[in-house]
């Protein structure tokens, strides 16, 4: 295995000794790609924020980002954190559109702050009116990304791809990579009914017209006799189906909630946040045999090992 990381001040390009490995982080979605690494401090290694990164495994680019952070000791060595295009979504601003998709609003921004795009698919759906004010860019979209997923129950994943913002759809992001307790050196499995596990659901509506209390219950017997009576109370507003609110949240929420994490797996470069993979894996409980997104992935690159530690998303296993 060869890494190569290259720093760019101005017209001048430093390949610096790093020390105790590089570390590339990326999400599926709100958080910017980062990559940290400590270089050795000498008279030719002269750089400073927002100076260009590029970082390449085997000859195959990984990440293109910028100088965000230097952290200076004594011992000599320099911890640097550089983020991708995507920092910049962390922007915020006020816009006003109309009859836009989310890919044409995407753009547009795009545009107003320089940035690079690059495949940006058509998401079809048409928003017909939207105020944004005083959010941030990552918000904006991600709320745009959202109002086209329940229209058309497509999710879309925007990311950064060596300098070049890009959005595809989820069914496009499919690795074809097998997790398996062979692939990776442990794993982490936590069921809990302690946090968003809800066996009843009671809804209050203040009807001020006929001047009484108006209550709305859903609830599973079974479940209250297994767990206990684990409740979730809200106050609804008028022209609220109460009855069809309270079923629906108690189809939410009256199960387990499930998180999984893959630590020390073979390294893959093609991996990051929003990519699918198949996950096998026996978890007592549960039996995995299906595809499963990746929530946030963190790799990590020392001189001839490559490993990287995943949360997976997907079904009933969530963040």
């Amino acid at each position: 295995m060869s890494i190569q990381l290259i720093i760019q001040n101005g017209d001048r390009l430093m390949e610096p000794a790093v020390e105790d490995g590089i570390v590339w982080e990326t999400s599926r979605k709100g958080s910017p790609g980062k990559l940290t690494f400590s270089v050795v401090k000498d008279q030719a290694l002269q750089f400073e924020e927002g100076n260009a990164v590029r970082f390449k495994k085997d000859g195959q680019n990984v990440f293109f980002g910028f100088v965000f952070t230097k952290k200076r000791s004594k011992d000599g060595l320099i911890s640097v954190t550089a983020y991708d295009q995507l920092r910049y979504l962390k922007n915020k601003d006020t816009y006003v559109y109309t009859n836009k998709t989310a890919s044409e609003f995407i753009k547009m921004v795009a545009n107003d702050f320089r940035m690079n795009t690059g495949t940006i698919e058509d998401t079809g759906f048409k928003i017909a009116s939207r105020v944004e004010d005083n959010k941030t860019l990552f918000d904006m979209f991600q709320n745009a990304l959202d109002l086209t997923m329940n229209s058309t129950k497509k999710m879309y994943i925007l990311y950064d791809n060596n300098g070049k913002l890009t959005l595809r759809n989820l069914e496009k992001m499919k690795l074809d990579l097998l997790l398996d307790e062979e692939t990776g050196e442990n794993f982490d499995y936590t069921s809990s009914i302690d946090s968003n596990t809800y066996n009843k659901i009671k809804l209050s509506y203040e009807n001020e017209k006929k001047g009484k209390r108006e209550i709305y219950i859903a609830q599973d017997s079974k479940n209250m006799n297994k767990w206990g009576v684990l409740q979730h109370f809200e106050t609804i507003q008028e022209g609220t189906n109460g009855k069809a609110k309270a079923d629906a949240l108690l189809a939410l929420y009256n199960r387990k909630t499930r998180s999984l994490n893959m630590n020390k797996a073979f390294g893959n470069i093609y991996v990051r946040g929003g990519n699918m993979l198949v996950v096998r894996l026996n978890l007592d409980d549960v039996k995995l045999m299906n595809y499963m997104i990746v929530e946030n992935v963190k790799h990590t690159f020392n001189e001839n090992e490559h490993f990287m530690d995943l949360q997976l998303i997907g079904g009933e296993f969530n963040a």
